[in-house]
């Protein structure tokens, strides 16, 4: 599997990623047999965050890493997701992005992995209200300290990120390492959620210019494409996902995506095309991947091979 460089780490993350928002320690066999699966097949990068399952997720994560060696593997974490206290409650009136969310999520999530640093960690979301300054002061402490490799954002808009670079850049720090917004064929009507960014052509431009990595979640839409060649918006199995990416455009994505896929052959099929829609832009891309068996693993993993030149790429986003 390709890997992708990120500045500040002494080898590439490989570009699927793991993502573990529904792995939980009630699973926890059929999760180590998922990872285990992942790993075998040149995967060596899991996102986290506590606010997948207020820390199941975390913990369960952490006990695959606590029964292997770590030396070859790298954990992504994630600190200051809008409205979430410490119980899981939501509070719609609280936004927390500040500096001492970034350190209370930051200590609780690598006491609930047992882990003494996260490689990667990322602000989950952006407050515009709050000066960068702040944020990144704080990160950059914890990275002297040795509790991070390497800090970036997730769900920021380019004018923020170009705040916090040149910041970073006047006070000498290392800098914004990558960008977590949803990169994917499927164009969204709305947001799932309040505070995300789903990558549009001026993130996409952006990139291109900056050459900054880019790690996607929600690569395949969260399914949409196992679906939408043979459901009406009112079948599917999650109407969120109906709601945010069934849409006229959407369906000729998956006309052309299903002609590409005969075309190919070999056993290739529409969902493994678009996810290698995202792997295979003109900037360097990750994809978190949300596998639940071994199957689905491997389905990704046919997708990493999958070569698309740009005229394919353009053709399949309906530019051409």
């Amino acid at each position: 599997m390709k890997n992708i460089a990120v500045k500040g780490l002494e080898r590439g993350c490989s570009q699927l990623v793991m993502g573990s928002s529904l792995f939980r320690p009630a699973k926890q066999a059929a999760v180590f047999e998922v990872i285990d699966t992942y790993v075998a097949n040149g995967g060596n990068t899991v996102d986290t965050s506590w606010v997948y399952g207020v820390g199941e997720a975390e913990r369960v994560v952490g006990a695959w890493f606590k029964a292997h060696d770590r030396k070859d593997m790298m954990i992504i974490g994630k600190a200051c997701h809008h409205y979430v206290d410490d119980t899981g409650a939501h509070h719609p009136e609280q936004k927390r992005v500040r500096p001492e969310f970034i350190t209370a999520d930051l200590l609780r999530s690598l006491r609930n992995m047992q882990v003494d640093y996260f490689d990667i960690f990322l602000l989950h979301r952006d407050d515009p209200a709050v000066p960068v300054g702040e944020l990144f002061d704080t990160l950059e402490e914890h990275k002297r300290a040795g509790l991070i490799k390497v800090y970036g954002v997730s769900n920021w808009c380019p004018r923020r990120i170009d705040e916090a670079i040149d910041y970073a850049k006047r006070q000498g720090y290392g800098g914004v390492a990558l960008n977590s917004p949803s990169l994917s064929l499927a164009k969204a009507n709305e947001s799932r959620w309040e505070g995300v960014v789903y990558a549009d052509g001026e993130d996409i431009r952006w990139h291109e210019k900056t050459q900054l990595p880019l790690f996607s979640w929600a690569p395949q839409a969260s399914g949409f494409f196992c679906f939408a060649n043979r459901l009406k918006p009112e079948d599917f199995p999650n109407p969120d996902i109906a709601r945010i990416y069934y849409n006229d455009a959407n369906l000729e994505r998956m006309k052309r995506l299903l002609a590409l896929a005969e075309k190919r052959g070999n056993g290739v099929e529409p969902t493994n095309l678009a996810l290698a829609y995202v792997l295979n832009q003109s900037f360097p891309t990750c994809a978190v991947i949300g596998p639940q068996s071994p199957a689905e693993v491997l389905s990704s993993l046919r997708a990493a091979d999958l070569a698309l030149s740009e005229g394919e790429r353009r053709w399949l986003d309906l530019q051409e």
